[in-house]
């Protein structure tokens, strides 16, 4: 493989593969001045489909190249067959599925899907209810309900807010509704009157004007609402707001979601 070829990643899995790219991503994230060309393979269902990956990946290394190969194949004879492959397998999820039988005494069921399936249909459902409620509530757009909402993220405009209200519904259940920071609000220096009976389960994000600014720019070019000026004020005005609310807050700026989910899971005592 020439040095400049990025190398060959591929995540396999006998259910959805988000938990291979998920974990593979992580390990693959501390080497951040390698390129790597990244293939999925979901649903591997049976041996002959492995033995198919097995050749591709195989076909790779006979051109000289090097794959790295992640996999959360939980059915033991896809397993094995993957595991034959000449490549560098990194089995996520056998060696830790030993183990625990080992601990608990009891075998693992090798059922495919169970991280992200209807396995618990009552958790599926809590999420699936989470996100609904999430969608109704974005950007202010109900009030209905709000007295369930378990986090309301404030905000000035394209600070995060969507983004991470929905990755909080999906992945962990929360009940998120966010609302909007606009000039009325600023201009009175107060809280939204909708939010003052919720002011404990209000979080805030912020950011900084340069990085609002051009994300604002693409929405609006040339706007005043994009103007550095516009956005500096936005961001000064609604810090002001946090610390006189005692509102906590986080700065959005280069913090990825699910950093900032995390943190906010953290801050405000939520469960996952």
């Amino acid at each position: 493989m020439a040095n400049d070829d990025p190398c060959p990643v591929f995540f396999l899995s006998d259910s959805t593969g988000i938990t291979a790219e998920t974990l593979g991503n992580t390990l693959l994230s501390q080497f951040p001045t390698m390129e790597f060309d990244r293939t999925t393979i979901p649903f591997i269902l049976n041996v002959e489909q492995a033995q198919a990956v097995v050749d591709l990946v195989d076909g790779l290394v006979a051109e000289g190249k090097k794959p790295i190969v992640f996999s959360t194949a939980v059915t033991s004879d896809i397993r094995h067959t993957l595991g034959t492959c000449q490549a560098t397998l990194i089995d996520l999820l056998g060696t830790y599925l030993g183990q625990l039988e080992t601990t608990l005494a009891t075998p693992a069921s090798n059922e495919p899907g169970r991280a992200h399936g209807l396995g618990n249909a009552a958790r599926y459902q809590s999420r699936m209810t989470a996100v609904e409620y999430a969608m109704e509530h974005d950007d202010g757009q109900s009030l209905r309900a709000l007295e369930k909402a378990q986090l309301i993220l404030v905000a000035p405009s394209r600070c995060g807010k969507t983004p991470t209200t929905m990755y909080l519904a999906l992945q962990h259940g929360i009940f998120a509704a966010n609302f909007p920071l606009v000039d009325e609000d600023f201009e009175r220096e107060g809280l939204p009157k909708p939010l003052q009976p919720f002011v404990d389960k209000c979080f805030g994000l912020t950011t900084n004007p340069l990085r609002l600014s051009q994300v604002r720019t693409q929405r609006r070019e040339g706007s005043p609402y994009a103007s550095l000026r516009q956005c500096g004020f936005e961001l000064r005005s609604a810090e002001r707001l946090y610390a006189s609310h005692g509102i906590p807050f986080l700065n959005s700026a280069s913090m990825s979601v699910e950093e900032m989910s995390a943190t906010i899971l953290q801050q405000m005592h939520l469960k996952r």
